[in-house]
């Protein structure tokens, strides 16, 4: 199984109890976001494009446990920035499992073999490692030469010390679906528990505003991919989004189910678009205009987002809501399917990679040292 059994009934019980509460909007993981500098320049983000002064504010980890109780999710990511430059972040991460929360703890890797030891392997933790696809693709992505292999040593390292390994792969447009499939056989073979794979999202302050995927190619592109799928890859994304990827099914966007807490405060309406921020949760939940997001809205900058921040809990809130829903998705847990597909083989078999720009590439300061990355965008 992709997660384990002790995690998937934990959700599986909060969620029930927000059914029979008869909640209409609940958060499913909190997205705690500590602190923006990294110390990678990778052109579909633009995190450190922030001025000096808030790339050097974090969070502490009293704000943190309050706001992991404010909201009460079961699982907590925790993005960036790279939080492994948080020099925090190992007693956030200790806090956050003492009170028995499911963390993902997202790292480009640099840093990982080199300050796994201030961590303690945990059923509660989980090292999801940002990894774009096969070498050259991922060090492109990430503008960085040498940063595949760094990651992937981190994984390793991390696996053999009896960690939960995971990774998180963002697709953007001209990806190539062949080597896509062999990057997931790479990373089941060093060892990971399970993957994630997302389109990614004209995020407003990234660089490059041209390689992101509209909702055509994405189902085009997710269908090659995840049809066909070999017996040993693990997801750790929800089966019906999954299938949301692959054009099977249609979701809304449930922006309230993977609510943002970081410096500025609790994020409107989502972690990728920033319309301003709420004090406290419960301001978020009550103030915000919802009917103002997602594709039904009509809002321009929705129309084309199929990310899992947007979507995933959508795919977990329908499993929950009928007794179709709870069917559906126990057969595809019980029964795992291949989506065995001809049409998307023979899409596999002939795609040729479209022509593209090269992606905009950001100068970065080379730094190999943890002090050198600790400085980063930071000074």
């Amino acid at each position: 199984m992709a997660v384990p059994v002790s995690q998937a009934w934990t959700v599986a019980t909060y969620v029930l109890k927000q059914k029979l509460k008869r909640r209409k909007r609940y958060p499913l993981v909190l997205m705690l976001e500590p602190l923006f500098r990294c110390n990678l320049a990778c052109a579909g983000c633009g995190k450190i494009q922030y001025p000096a002064h808030i790339l050097k504010a974090e969070l502490s980890p009293e704000e943190c446990f309050k706001a992991v109780e404010e909201c009460g999710t079961p699982m907590v990511s925790i993005p960036g920035g790279e939080p492994l430059l948080h020099p925090k972040m190992p007693e956030i991460v200790a806090g956050l499992v003492a009170r028995k929360k499911y963390v993902y703890m997202c790292t480009n890797a640099l840093l990982l073999k080199e300050k796994l030891h201030l961590f303690q392997p945990s059923k509660y933790l989980s090292f999801s490692v940002h990894v774009d696809g096969e070498r050259e693709h991922h060090d492109f992505s990430v503008c960085r030469e040498g940063g595949y292999d760094v990651a992937m040593e981190g994984v390793r390292a991390a696996v053999a010390a009896g960690f939960r390994v995971t990774t998180n792969t963002t697709l953007f447009d001209g990806a190539d679906p062949n080597s896509v499939r062999r990057h997931f056989d790479q990373l089941m073979e060093a060892g990971v528990e399970s993957m994630m794979v997302s389109p990614g999202y004209t995020y407003d302050k990234a660089p490059d505003q041209n390689h992101f995927l509209g909702k055509a190619r994405s189902r085009k592109l997710f269908r090659a991919i995840l049809s066909n799928r070999k017996k040993s890859w693990e997801f750790n994304t929800h089966p019906l989004f999954a299938e949301f990827l692959m054009g099977k099914r249609n979701f809304e966007c449930t922006p309230w189910g993977m609510p943002t807490f970081s410096i500025f405060g609790w994020q409107k309406p989502c972690y990728l678009l920033q319309d301003g921020y709420a004090d406290s949760f419960e301001e978020l939940m009550e103030e915000t205009e919802w009917s103002n997001y997602g594709a039904k809205s009509g809002n321009p900058r929705c129309q084309n987002c199929m990310v899992h921040s947007g979507h995933e809990a959508s795919a977990v809130d329908y499993n929950f809501s009928s007794l179709k829903g709870l069917m559906v998705t126990a057969r595809r847990y019980m029964f795992p399917s291949l989506y065995k597909d001809a049409d998307a083989e023979k899409l596999l078999n002939e795609w040729r990679p479209a022509h593209a720009t090269p992606l905009v590439q950001i100068a970065a300061q080379p730094a190999t040292s943890s002090a050198e990355m600790e400085s980063v965008a930071g000074d």
